[in-house]
């Protein structure tokens, strides 16, 4: 698949997750637009073998969104992709719908594992990926960290535990935007220096801009042997919409009548787009 059409399919996937928000009067869209790029690149990049057809597949690949209450972006990309049918998006949060706020495994086609409950994403994919060297599988896991979540315990254990596996059938790829909830990430718990303490523990660790589609997939498929990789994407909370890029306060809130016609020229949309 060329660069055009990857970028192409991130645009996409940043208007389908606004089209959530919209639908569904509110969603995580600062933590959504952050990762889109990222998950632009897994499943439009050549770099993911699944069938969106037959999403139990053994020998498929496994995405798992650790920050789960990105999970709108991750619908999107799903969508967008072929697991459902992208009208189906238009239901999230509303009764009824299997579409929540964070994703559950076994009632959306794609959803590997269900998140939300920060910090237990990456062991739960250890998990998998030691499973799968077990049966001799060739799958890989992919597994989707907030730079925030890394505050939580769980994933430092989990990353002790992947080297020491040898785990080279796992790639995490942290989603540094350096903004949490409440602030910068600096500002409530010292994550620096983040690379060096992953390289520590013995990954392969990779750092890239996380919003270049040729970097992220060149990151992707930078492995070696016997080693984890850890992938450091740089990014922008709120990426592809000027007012809500790298402010905390878009962690969770909505557009007002003044802001609304700023988003969808900047997304390249219009309100026909949201009926």
């Amino acid at each position: 698949m060329v660069k055009e059409n990857i970028e192409e399919k991130c645009r996409e996937i940043r208007k389908e997750v606004f089209v959530q928000a919209y639908c569904g009067r509110g969603a995580h869209m600062g933590a959504a637009f952050s990762v889109a790029d990222i998950l632009g690149v897994l499943y439009f990049g050549g770099i993911l073998n699944y069938q969106p057809e037959n999403p139990e597949w053994s020998e498929r690949d496994k995405v798992i969104v650790s920050k789960g209450h990105a999970g709108v972006a991750l619908y999107a990309a799903l969508s967008i992709a072929g697991y459902f049918d992208k009208g189906y998006l238009r239901t999230f949060c509303q009764l009824g719908s299997k579409l929540g706020g964070h994703p559950k495994i076994k009632e959306i086609p794609g959803v590997e594992a269900s998140t939300g409950a920060l910090g237990h994403g990456l062991s739960f994919a250890i998990g998998i990926a030691y499973a799968n060297k077990a049966d001799k599988k060739e799958s890989h896991v992919y597994v989707v960290l907030g730079d925030g979540e890394c505050q939580e315990g769980s994933i430092w254990e989990g990353a002790l535990s992947a080297p020491t596996l040898e785990l080279d059938n796992m790639t995490v790829i942290v989603d540094h935007n350096k903004l949490q909830a409440m602030d910068e990430l600096e500002r409530i718990i010292h994550m620096k220096p983040f690379a060096d303490k992953w390289k520590a523990f013995g990954w392969n660790v990779v750092e890239i801009d996380g919003h270049n589609c040729t970097e992220i997939k060149e990151a992707l498929l930078a492995r070696k042997t016997g080693r984890p990789t850890l992938v450091i994407a740089n990014t922008v909370k709120g990426k592809g919409v000027s007012f809500m890029e790298n402010a905390p306060i878009w962690h969770y809130r909505m557009p007002n009548e003044q802001e609304l016609p700023i988003l969808l020229e900047e997304l390249g949309m219009t309100m026909e787009d949201l009926k």
